[in-house]
């Protein structure tokens, strides 16, 4: 049976807070502090010292039963089958045609997966699994009553008292907490990155402990705009209903911090996926733009990023950096040179060269086929 499930997120009660700002009202942060008054002190707090940011708005599901990893590594793009207790990895639902319907962490702990998604996105990612199930051993059930917390920033290390653990994971490593849930460490959006999911009753006792211990308090501003300078995509503002995953740079196992795992078979969209990788390249690729500043207006996600008058691209996320600016991710023609001069919306923007995925190496099927023809 099919859950029924509510999309709306209830506003944190961690809006409470001094100085808490909420999210833009019309997007998808509304129910959490965007920002405490400072967003640039809180973004050099997370990429410099500890910051604690309220992801509670994110949709947490659970899937029990002694099939769990095998039925789900059958319906998803990583390799998810063996994967061991107290592990994490990144995973995509994929449509037929290989374009990405959902992302999602997994973190499989004590007989349980654990999942996490957008929260306007997790309820129809249920429904999919639940579906799914048919005659596996498996149970997906949503878990309002968990949420997610993210610690960001090298200072973290000085948190583990107040954690009440011994020593920090590594990435995609989980641990229990002493009064329930467990941290695990991300590869992402810096290289100091955990994420606790913990009942929802401990949100502000939990806040509270860690901002004692030093934890300096931060709003979603900054983990979006670390996010953004780090390339890491946010589902339905990253991507479009054509986005397949070598657009959004999310090829890859977990050791390799990605979402779909190039060795595993017979998952829906695979065949999209196999023969992108083997025989062609991605039309698009997700790029970070620099903004000009001082233009009297600001694009938004989903405007067209142009060249010369012509659509080359769709504008993501849009944001101000502490270090870099007001920056964006974008997904543009892949045959948009790196110096080519584009405008985002109303705006002038720059492609950041480094950013540009590189495509030289041949690829296995080519050199097959050219092989096979005696080239």
């Amino acid at each position: 049976m099919v859950e029924n499930v509510s999309v709306v997120a209830a506003p944190s009660p961690l809006l409470g807070l001094a100085g808490a700002v909420p999210g833009p009202p019309d997007g998808p942060d509304a129910a959490v502090a965007w920002h405490y008054g400072d967003p640039f002190g809180e973004q050099r707090a997370a990429a410099q010292r500890a910051a604690i940011i309220d992801r509670s708005h994110r949709f947490v599901a659970t899937i029990t039963g002694a099939e769990r990893l095998s039925w789900l590594h059958t319906i998803s793009s990583q390799h998810i089958a063996e994967l061991p207790d107290g592990r994490s990895a990144e995973n995509l639902d994929l449509d037929l045609n290989g374009r990405v319907q959902h992302h999602f962490v997994m973190t499989e702990l004590d007989g349980t997966v654990w999942a996490d998604t957008e929260g306007d996105r997790g309820p129809e990612l249920l429904g999919f699994l639940q579906k799914m199930v048919f005659w596996a051993a498996a149970e997906p059930k949503a878990a309002p009553d968990h949420a997610v917390v993210s610690l960001l920033g090298p200072r973290v290390s000085e948190l583990t008292g107040a954690l009440g653990i011994d020593e920090l994971p590594g990435i995609y490593d989980a641990v229990p907490l002493p009064d329930g849930g467990f941290l695990r460490r991300m590869p992402w959006p810096t290289v100091d990155s955990y994420d606790l999911i913990i009942p929802r009753e401990q949100l502000s006792d939990r806040w509270a402990a860690l901002t004692a211990a030093g934890a300096e308090p931060a709003g979603l501003w900054a983990f979006e705009a670390l996010r953004v300078a780090a390339l890491r995509p946010r589902i339905g503002a990253d991507t479009d209903d054509r986005t397949i995953p070598q657009e959004a740079g999310w090829i890859g196992g977990p050791e390799e911090f990605g979402a779909v795992h190039l060795n595993k078979g017979c998952y829906r969209g695979q065949e999209t996926v196999a023969r992108v990788h083997n025989l062609g390249k991605p039309p698009r690729n997700l790029v970070l733009l620099h903004l000009d500043g001082s233009a009297d207006s600001r694009p938004t996600t989903g405007d067209a990023v142009t060249a010369g008058g012509r659509t080359v691209g769709r504008l993501g996320t849009v944001i101000d950096h502490f270090e870099l600016g007001p920056i964006a991710l974008a997904l543009i023609k892949r045959n948009i040179a790196a110096d080519t001069r584009v405008e985002a919306g109303p705006m002038a923007a720059a492609i950041d060269p480094d950013s540009i995925p590189s495509d030289d190496e041949p690829q296995a099927g080519r050199l097959a086929v050219d092989k096979l023809r005696g080239r």
